[in-house]
This record gives structure tokens, C-alpha cells and sequence, in this order.
């Protein structure tokens, strides 16, 4: 559990943010003023702070400077407006971890918030360099699957990891992208040189032109060039605007050129990594993406499996997260009952592995004396799930949370159902063999008008 002040003069965001914070299972303190808010970080130190550019009795920066100066260990989100990058960019010189753009997924601040906190703690940048823009540095990445497509990406990052080609990652949002990315890079000799995650989707035009190229003045500080000697993603590339995919081509054009003639500058010797959640030949075919581009950086073309497809992989990831989930909030690790496990396999995990990430955390934030249970579950993973009777050797759905007679009375339709079938829609049949009345059988089969034509005929 991490200690967490919000600030934002917007109660209702301020509300939101809290809330979910909280659910997170984080002890989260808000407050309206930037007063209140320098106050409380006096007082409380926390880990992480969350504030509002605007918050009227003063500039959300020179919040994040005081913070800076007083509390260097504390890291930093800012949230802001569309109309404040350039400030946002100072913010992030100012050394705040990232920043968010009203309005915002929740989705995006929960993942936000647990990236910097798991920052915290790690050497900063000295000073005197560029802060590190709207790219991410996690811990190591531990890729994981027993499973026969996740041993195929094992051998095929141990062939390439040394290799400079560019890699294209394609796959769901949420299947691990991002985790291979890191572990080509991990395992090349680049490792001890920098690793930069630039989200194409996350930021507008005009911002995400100044990372990749830098200002017309200065070319210098762009993400190529914090990654010098490593390893740069650009993730959800199929995002990126067709004006910057034409400046992007010309740009690794010039990488490749330069690095056959063995005239490439240090700041431009970089592994370039690209991912995205749509296959880019649809994208071509429909005209949001450039054919050259696409073949630039899909020389190693990864497809990333699914988690529904290498279920067999989910009670390993399962057990990777209750290890972290201790670990992070210095708590023992909690087991899982079998009931909880036989849900957690079976659903469908729509979104991946970030998405059983989540229920996991949320599993450990609910659950009591170290046991995780159904009810600790996401509602969407225990409410509706495909479970095999072992002995009968048949699926069934259980609607988990619902209630009995509703369950029973979808369950009497269904049975109606099936034996009108088996005796080929003879109603009269039908009624015997279940040992009721005709009235009775229209009346469970929602068939009221009906019966009350027949009757009156």
C-alpha cells in the first residue's frame, strides 16, 4: 500500500481520482488548494502526488518544484488540460514521473499511477540531464508462458536480440507487447544502454512530432536520443498521424543509410521497436498507414498470442502477480481457492494479461486473511464463466452473483426449450413428459397471449 495525495481543486475529478486510488488499495489523502496540498506533503511525505495544473491559489508547477526541492523522493503525476502541453513538458522537466490530459481513461490513471510507484525508489537522472518525456522505464520484464506460441517468442527473441533489424509487434491490447519488447532488449547487448517507450496514441500531434524530432531549434532532445546505444518503442504505431509516419520513414531511411557507410552518430545508434493492437496491412488497406513505412519496421514481424488462446499460461501469470502484489505492499503472498482458480482460467480475458493483472490486484485488495475467493473477483470474471464438470464431463454456465429464482427461471426455460426440441415442438408432448399442465408450460415459457388464444378459440 503506497501513500498517495491528490490534488485538484475540481471536486468531482477529485472524488474520482480518490476513489480509485483507494480501490487500489492505497491510502490516498485530497485536498483543493495548492496550500493545503504543500501542507500535506510536509506532513505525510508521500510516495506519489497527483496534481492539477490549475488548482487557483496556485500554479500546479510550482507545487512539483516545492516537491522537488523538499520531497525529491516523491514521485510526481501532473494532470492538465488540452491547451497545456508546453507546460506540461515543463512539468516534466521539473522531474513529475508523467501527466495526464483531461479528460482522462481511469483505466489510464490506474496504470499511470502503478507505473510510477513502481519507480519510486529508483536512481534519478542527474540533474544536469534531460528529464526523461513521456517515455517509460519499468523493471525488468519477466516474460512468461509454458505455453507452445509463447516458447516459439522465446526462440525467436534469443535469434534476434543482437540483430538491429527492426521489430513490428503485433497484437490485442493488453497481450504483452510491451513485455517482449523489453526482453529483446534485455537479452541484446543493448541492455545496459536505455530502454524508451513512446505511446503514439497518448499524446497530440504537435507533442509527439517534438519527441520524435525535437523543435526546429534544437534536434537534440528527442526519445532517439535519450535511448542512445538502446532500445526505442513506439507503441500503437498505427496511431501515429500520416504526416509524422512520412517523417518517421525518411528518419530510418537516414539510420539505415548511415549505418551501412559506418557513418551513424552515437545519438542515432538505437534498436527501433514498433507495436500495434490492429494488423497494419488493414491499416495500409485502408489508407491510415504508408506501405514504406510498414516495411521499415516489420522486417522481424512478432504476433503476440492472446491470453484465451495459451490459457495454459494463466495460473503461472497468476502466480507472477500475487508474488509482485506482496512484494510491492509488504504483505505475504495470498493463495487463490480452487474456486477462484477454476474462474480466473476459464474466463475469457478480453483484455489480456493487463486485464487478469488487474483482477488479480483488485483480488488482493478485497480479499480476507490471504485467501482469495469468487467474491474477491472482478464482477465480469465470476459472473459469467464456462466451468467443466468433471464427473459428468459437460460445461456449464454459471451465472455467479445473480439471483436463485432468476437463475431457475432461465435454467426452466432452457429445459422447456430443449424438450420441445426433442419432441419436435408437440407442446402437447412436451407438457406430459415434464408432468405438467399445457396452462402451466405456456405460463414458464412466457407464452401468456398465446395460451389465452387458445383458450378462447
Amino acid at each position: 500500500m503506497a501513500r498517495i495525495l491528490i490534488i485538484d481543486d475540481e471536486a468531482g475529478i477529485l472524488q474520482l481520482m480518490t476513489k480509485l486510488c483507494r480501490q487500489q488499495g492505497h491510502d490516498t489523502t485530497p485536498v483543493q488548494t495548492g496550500r493545503e496540498g504543500i501542507e500535506a506533503l510536509d506532513r505525510l511525505s508521500p510516495d506519489l502526488m497527483i496534481v492539477d495544473l490549475l488548482i487557483g491559489d496556485m500554479n500546479g508547477l510550482e507545487v512539483i518544484e516545492y516537491s522537488q526541492q523538499h520531497h525529491p523522493d516523491t514521485q510526481v503525476i501532473m494532470v492538465t488540460g488540452h491547451g497545456s502541453i508546453e507546460t506540461a513538458v515543463e512539468a516534466m522537466r521539473l522531474g513529475a514521473f508523467d501527466y495526464l490530459t483531461k479528460p482522462f481513461e481511469l483505466a489510464d490513471l490506474q496504470r499511470t499511477v502503478e507505473l510510477a510507484l513502481q519507480q519510486k525508489g529508483k536512481p534519478k537522472s542527474d540533474s544536469k540531464e534531460p528529464a526523461p518525456e513521456f517515455d517509460i522505464s519499468l523493471e525488468p520484464a519477466k516474460l512468461i508462458g509454458q505455453s507452445p506460441k509463447m516458447q516459439e517468442i522465446f526462440g525467436i527473441i534469443e535469434k534476434i536480440a543482437n540483430n538491429d533489424s527492426p521489430v513490428l509487434l503485433e497484437g490485442e491490447f493488453g497481450s504483452g507487447k510491451q513485455m517482449v519488447a523489453r526482453s529483446i532488449h534485455n537479452s541484446s547487448r543493448r541492455n545496459h544502454s536505455p530502454f524508451k517507450v513512446l505511446q503514439c496514441s497518448a499524446l497530440p500531434e504537435e507533442l509527439l512530432e517534438m519527441e520524435l524530432f525535437g523543435l526546429p531549434s534544437s534536434r537534440s532532445e528527442t526519445i532517439f536520443n535519450r535511448a542512445m546505444g538502446g532500445t526505442v518503442l513506439l507503441e500503437e504505431i498505427h496511431m501515429l498521424p500520416m504526416r509524422l509516419q512520412s517523417q518517421l520513414e525518411s528518419y530510418l531511411e537516414e539510420i539505415n543509410v548511415r549505418r551501412m557507410t559506418n557513418t551513424l552518430p552515437a545519438y542515432m545508434d538505437v534498436r527501433f521497436i514498433a507495436s500495434s493492437a490492429k494488423p497494419l496491412e488493414e491499416c495500409i488497406e485502408d489508407g491510415g498507414f504508408r506501405e514504406d513505412l510498414f516495411y521499415k519496421i516489420s522486417v522481424i514481424p512478432i504476433q503476440v498470442p492472446a491470453l484465451r488462446t495459451r490459457k495454459e499460461d494463466i495460473p503461472l501469470l497468476i502466480e507472477y502477480f500475487l508474488d509482485r502484489y506482496a512484494s510491492r505492499t509488504g504483505t505475504s503472498k495470498q493463495e487463490v481457492d480452487k474456486y477462484a482458480e477454476r474462474l480466473l482460467e476459464q474466463y475469457g480475458w478480453p483484455g489480456n494479461v493487463g486485464e487478469l493483472q488487474n483482477a488479480v490486484e483488485r483480488a488482493c485488495a478485497f480479499s480476507e486473511k490471504n485467501r482469495i475467493r469468487p467474491v474477491d473477483l472482478p464482477p465480469k470474471v465470476a459472473q459469467k464463466v464456462e466451468i467443466t464438470d468433471d464427473d459428468e464431463q459437460t460445461t456449464h454456465q454459471l451465472p455467479i452473483g445473480t439471483k436463485l429464482a432468476e437463475f431457475i427461471k432461465k435454467q426452466e426455460k432452457l429445459f422447456i426449450r430443449e424438450t420441445l426440441k426433442y419432441n419436435g415442438g408437440s407442446r402437447e408432448k412436451t407438457a406430459s413428459m415434464l408432468g405438467v399442465s399445457i396452462a402451466t408450460l405456456y405460463r414458464k415459457m412466457g407464452l401468456k397471449l398465446e395460451r389465452d388464444k387458445m383458450l378462447n378459440n
